[in-house]
């Protein structure tokens, strides 16, 4: 009998698993939270917090308050209507307990217990619960205070009674499991800019994050009356707005309730930001795609119906009527269709038709009653498409040169033997010095080299047509055989890890910047897809005889020397000005090696955040950028000035 005629017989019943309970969560928690790095980590907050949500958007809820505790366990405390805690009719166990340990039970399923909600799947709290090495809920209802602790996913203790009261609401409080996730770490600033979009989308609603692990605690009350309105308001403030206050529109229908705020500002870049039932749809769907149709028809017949476009004149390109763009739309409806437990597109056919036919009537309506506003806008996208026109005739004049062609590369570029994209990466490498070295210093099989000359393109104050006429610029795109902007295709990217290789100097960090901004304004899906990293060179080497190491700050300059049992006056410290000082073997060893070397991904973990900073950074108005600085001087590492 051959070997695999006995692998045959091997394989019979006993070789199926059964995962009961909440099992299968604890084995592959990818599948319900997405990752279990520092994303997975944070999305078990947003779990517990989207049941307070809910509460809120039923209209029971006012106040929400989260702490992060000092052992970066999360209190997450609303004043809702409390989860119910009676024996559940068809479990035979407390309600409370069927919510936390059993998968798809929730109160989200037939519409009874919420109108509209953001959790529809009732496996929110019972995946946090799985996932974390405690969680303990009290319930405040009835005029009792009820209290429960799992462990692990299981049961601890029975629910009890530990009191009385005359408030209302849930209160929870978890600890990650340090043996599922590999970050432990909750960051603040993550948490606050999503608690800060819940507060925009929910007009009204108090949300209070707390930070305990500093000395003196944060505390930070989130509370926007004017709600998405505010949201904008809040994304435009650091740019130069061409309209004194956002269009405001808004519509109810069967159930569904559209709103959108949209205010134009003198930047060339759109920041459309989708939502449903609060939940980010950062892959849009059908509400974006009803938004996008609305306002470009609107534009085009206003513009044909006073003369803005002439007989010949082509319509306005969606893009060209985007540019400066910055919106938020809000729908909530009853039945969303969303892809996935992580909720990321949105596919309800009915509410394209209503965010359409909302925008179709509310903003002719506008720009009717606003002539003057509109001219502002209409002259904006007019002179957008001009843009967009040269852009076009630049681009194709550079493909008949065959500069933007995958079989003519930049001349500098030294490219790499393997074809297989997923294997490739290429070093973006400031200077020619560094390149020469990274260039001898690199593995020729899969590592490919492009040097940078000079200061390129600041992307944020200047148009696409500009970009297609940078020769700074345009090698990058080359080279990376994916173009830019719409036409942007990730299939065709040459290379699965971009590496930016600049010195730890101040010109360094802005060579870095401007290429990020390009990247983030015109390449985004680069970004979003994790294919972009930052290289980390160390900042020193330390050499005793034959022996020698590397270090990124001088507190690993001091550690090395101690681990070594050396004396800091019998050691060679060289510290490194630039890459150029590294010869190629140096090079390899400390920021080209894969087995050795560290590097920094870029990740989106918050594209408004990223935006803002962009701005900050890259943007026209200098008194936003010097209150940055300022406020992060002193978080700042492996800066040489």
């Amino acid at each position: 009998m051959s070997e695999n005629a006995n692998l045959n017989l091997s394989y019979n019943e006993s070789n199926i698993q059964v995962l009961e309970g909440l099992e299968a969560v604890r084995k592959r928690p990818g599948m319900y939270i997405g990752s279990t790095s520092s994303r997975g980590l944070h999305h078990l907050v947003y779990e517990i917090m989207d049941n307070s949500i809910d509460e809120a958007l039923a209209g029971y809820c006012t106040e929400i308050e989260i702490t992060i505790n000092p052992d970066n366990s999360i209190t997450n405390i609303d004043n809702g209507r409390g989860i119910p805690v009676g024996i559940h009719p068809k479990m035979g166990i407390p309600t409370v307990e069927v919510v936390h340990t059993i998968l798809h039970a929730g109160g989200k399923f037939g519409g009874e217990g919420y109108t509209v909600s953001g959790g529809l799947h009732g496996v929110g709290a019972s995946v946090v619960n799985a996932l974390s090495e405690y969680l303990e809920v009290e319930v405040y209802r009835d005029g009792n205070i009820y209290k429960q602790r799992y462990e692990r996913g299981n049961v601890a203790t029975k629910l009890e009674v530990i009191g009385t009261t005359e408030k209302t609401g849930t209160k929870t409080t978890f600890k990650p499991d340090s043996l599922i996730f590999e970050e432990m770490e909750f960051s603040f600033d993550i948490l606050l800019n999503r608690f800060r979009e819940l507060a925009f989308l929910n007009k009204g609603l108090m949300i209070t994050l707390i930070d305990k692990r500093p000395e003196e605690p944060i505390v930070k009350k989130l509370h926007y009356e004017g709600g998405i309105i505010s949201f904008v308001e809040y994304m435009n403030r650091n740019k130069g707005v061409i309209q004194e206050h956002p269009i405001y529109i808004d519509c109810s229908k069967d159930g569904s309730n559209v709103e959108i705020s949209m205010q134009y500002n003198d930047t060339y870049v759109e920041n459309i930001f989708s939502f449903a039932n609060n939940i980010a749809t950062t892959e849009g769907g059908t509400h974006l795609t009803g938004f996008k149709t609305a306002i470009t028809k609107v534009f085009n017949d206003y513009a044909r119906k006073y003369n803005y476009l002439k007989d010949n004149d082509k319509n306005l390109a969606g893009e060209d009527i985007r540019e400066g763009l910055t919106a938020v739309i809000s729908v909530k409806l009853q039945e969303p269709q969303f892809e996935g437990q992580t909720k990321t597109k949105l596919g309800n056919s009915e509410i394209r038709s209503l965010v359409e036919f909302t925008v179709g009537e509310k903003l002719a309506s506008f720009l009717e009653e606003n002539p003057s506003v509109t001219k502002t806008i209409l002259d904006k996208c007019l002179t957008a498409a001009r843009a967009r026109e040269a852009a076009r005739k630049a681009r194709d004049l550079t493909r008949r040169k065959s500069a933007l062609e995958t079989t003519t590369l930049p001349g500098k570029l030294a490219d790499c033997s393997e074809k297989d994209p997923s294997l490739c990466e290429i070093y973006i490498v400031e200077g020619d010095s560094a390149g020469g070295s990274a260039k001898q210093g690199r593995d020729r099989k899969f590592q490919a080299i492009l040097p940078l000359w000079g200061k390129m393109l600041n992307v944020e104050k200047s148009r696409i047509d500009k970009v297609y006429d940078n020769e700074k610029l345009l090698p990058v795109i080359t080279a990376l055989g994916a173009s830019i902007g719409d036409d942007f295709d990730v299939e065709k990217l040459r290379y699965h890890k971009i590496i930016i290789m600049a010195d730890a100097d101040v010109d360094g960090q802005h060579i870095r910047t401007l290429l990020l901004t390009f990247m983030f304004r015109y390449m985004k899906p680069l970004v979003e897809g994790g294919y972009v990293y930052i290289a980390q060179p160390p900042l020193f080497k330390i050499a005793k005889g034959k022996e020698e190491g590397y270090a990124y700050n001088e507190k690993q300059v001091d550690n090395f020397i101690n681990e070594k049992g050396w004396k800091k006056d019998e050691c060679s410290i060289q510290r490194y000005k630039g890459l150029g000082e590294m010869n190629p073997e140096q090079l390899w060893e400390t920021t080209m090696n894969p087995e050795t070397r560290t590097m920094l991904r870029v990740e989106l973990s918050d594209a408004i955040a990223a935006d803002e900073i962009f701005t900050i950074l890259m943007g026209d108005k200098v008194e936003p950028r010097k209150e940055f600085i300022q406020t992060h001087a002193k978080t700042v590492t492996n800066l040489d000035i």
